[in-house]
């Protein structure tokens, strides 16, 4: 064989093979904080992680679990955004971040959260906990509650703004997740907060008012444009860390980092994963709106009852498979025995993918049907009676 064809053969072989192989999957950048995770919110699944469970100081991160408590007691409608919070002494006397709130200044409940969401105000946090749980003792056993709550088994909060230096004020990265995971789905309205660049606000105390303004501590938020929040936090023992939220093509990434050397580094860890997260993640939603069948119900009142889906499904793919492929399949009994409560699960959607199952969604009853009685036989024949005659 001359040298010619060769290297013809070895040019064409080599394509071949090339083609042949499995396209690589992306690397997962360079981190240099020592502590991070990244997840996608409405399914939770972790992209990727680095020592997430190392228990580290949070400093403010700490008040995700403060906004969180706030915006669970506001849904109870025993307090609105209107409500009066008034600063003590003792909110008053916070140091690091604060908003400068004086001794029996009020304020809204609404302008406490941005002195919090914005400014990270360590005095309005305290103000905030003191309104609602009485005094900040009392506040941080809701969130050690709430922490529990939410199985973050590596979480413990000596206070409600992370001032705190005691080695039992601690968190990590995989748990700070979670909160925040809770807080920006369950209450998606803080992030009109949290977004907010700059704001000011009015202190009206007996000296007269005078104008404030609040300033975010989120640089990421003039850095990344996706950016929708959430909360940065840095002491000398915790050094930078941040709990950082973006939405892009309907699909909401948190990236937590802890510990990280600087200010500048921190942002930057964080543009990182959120920019390796959206280049590797496809998103699979089923609203389940389509109508369901009515199962038949036996020895109940009615012969028949509605069904609905729980909740929506969603996928995170991180794998490059074609989602289009996802196959669902609805699965439920022949018949089902009266009693029956509205929200009893009956059957589930399932869904696969490349023939494997990938999740499912319960189907609930809509419908309460209770056992039938005597009376109610005699009442069924006698109607059936009546349509003969």
């Amino acid at each position: 064989m001359n040298k010619f064809l060769k290297v013809t053969l070895c040019y064409t072989m080599s394509v071949v093979l090339f083609l042949m192989m499995p396209m690589s999957v992306q690397a997962v950048p360079e981190i240099e904080a020592p502590s991070y995770i990244l997840l996608e919110a409405s399914t939770g699944k972790v992209i990727c992680a680095e020592n997430e469970t190392e228990r580290r100081s949070p400093a403010s991160i700490t008040k995700i679990m403060t906004l969180l408590l706030i915006f669970e007691h506001l849904e109870t409608g025993r307090i609105n955004l209107n409500s009066e919070v008034m600063t003590s002494a003792y909110a008053k006397s916070m140091g690091g971040s604060q908003v400068f709130l004086e001794e029996g200044e009020i304020q809204s409940l609404e302008t406490i959260i941005k002195c919090i969401a914005i400014a990270s105000g360590n005095d309005a946090s305290v103000a905030a906990a003191e309104f609602i749980a009485g005094s900040e003792t009392e506040f941080v056993k809701l969130m050690n509650d709430k922490a529990a709550q939410l199985g973050m088994t590596d979480t413990h909060f000596e206070d409600c703004c992370g001032l705190s230096d005691s080695d039992n004020h601690y968190t990590t990265a995989k748990d700070v997740a979670i909160m925040s995971r809770e807080l920006i789905t369950k209450y998606p309205q803080v992030l009109d907060y949290t977004k907010i660049w700059m704001e000011d606000i009015t202190h009206t105390t007996a000296q007269g008012s005078t104008q404030f303004t609040l300033s975010s501590t989120n640089k990421l938020l003039k850095m990344y444009e996706w950016t929708t929040g959430l909360k940065t936090g840095s002491t000398s023992k915790a050094l930078y860390c941040l709990s950082a939220t973006a939405s892009k093509d309907n699909i909401d990434i948190i990236a937590v980092v802890m510990g990280s050397p600087s200010n500048k580094v921190r942002f930057q860890d964080a543009m990182a994963l959120l920019n390796y997260g959206y280049s590797v993640s496809a998103l699979y939603e089923d609203t389940n709106e389509d109508k369901l069948p009515v199962v038949p119900v036996k020895g109940g009142v009615q012969e028949g009852a509605a069904l609905v889906y729980k909740e929506p499904f969603h996928y995170l793919d991180i794998e490059g498979n074609n989602l289009t492929e996802i196959e669902k399949s609805i699965v439920l009994p022949e018949f089902i025995q009266a009693p029956v409560k509205r929200g009893d699960a009956i059957g589930e959607a399932v869904y696969k993918l490349n023939g494997q199952r990938i999740g499912s969604v319960s189907i609930l009853s809509d419908v309460t049907i209770e056992e039938a009685k005597y009376w109610d036989y005699v009442g069924k024949v006698w109607k059936l009676f009546c349509s003969f005659s």
